[in-house]
């Protein structure tokens, strides 16, 4: 009989063990909790290389955008209140055809405080607009923000949506050269507006 490699190692490591563990309870775990969860995120949101802020009352999202990204041509939202946006991605028939969008503006669902990601549930027909844009705004409702990974998973809603999952600032890479890339696979700035 032929035994390979990774089986003759993990034989091994068994035959040495003494004493055997028992894996430690989730139950017993102490997730992080804030007591402001809102500047949580913001600091965090800045840490990953994105930035967060806050619509006040009264104040007008389009103006935010706008304010935020004044040279944008192609603005994409399938959202029916930016009104700053120039187009609805959901005209175009290939992913390829949102290529040179300057900034997307896409919906999240939760966001979470321990890492500045937001679950995004995909709103619109190409996933790529997410990925695509030179920067994406994420809309999320201040009430959603949870604590940690722990409660946003508990809170992660059931869907059918084709594409599901976190966003956790811009892109960035940092295994070539070992420096960090800003947008290396996808936007080069994130903002998440919370409403």
């Amino acid at each position: 009989m032929i035994m390979d490699s990774r089986k003759e190692i993990l034989d091994s490591i068994k035959s040495h063990i003494k004493a055997k563990e028992n894996r430690p309870s989730v139950d017993s775990l102490h997730p992080i909790t804030y007591a402001d969860k809102i500047e949580q995120f913001i600091t965090i949101s800045k840490g990953v290389g994105g930035d967060a802020v806050v619509l006040q009352e009264g104040q007008d999202i389009n103006e935010v955008i706008r304010a935020r990204f004044p040279d944008a041509q192609r603005i994409a939202s399938v959202m029916p209140e930016i009104t700053c946006a120039t187009y609805n991605p959901d005209t175009e028939e290939k992913p390829g055809d949102l290529n040179g969008t300057d900034v997307a503006v896409i919906p999240g669902t939760l966001g979470v405080c321990e890492n500045g990601c937001v679950w995004i549930e995909q709103t619109m027909v190409h996933r790529a607009m997410c990925f695509i844009s030179e920067n994406l705004i994420i809309v999320l409702p201040k009430e959603a923000l949870y604590n940690n990974m722990h409660e946003a998973y508990a809170a992660v809603p059931p869907s059918d949506k084709p594409f599901r999952g976190f966003i956790s600032g811009p892109s960035k890479t940092a295994d070539i050269e070992q420096a960090l890339v800003i947008g290396a696979h996808g936007a080069r700035s994130s903002l998440v507006i919370l409403r």
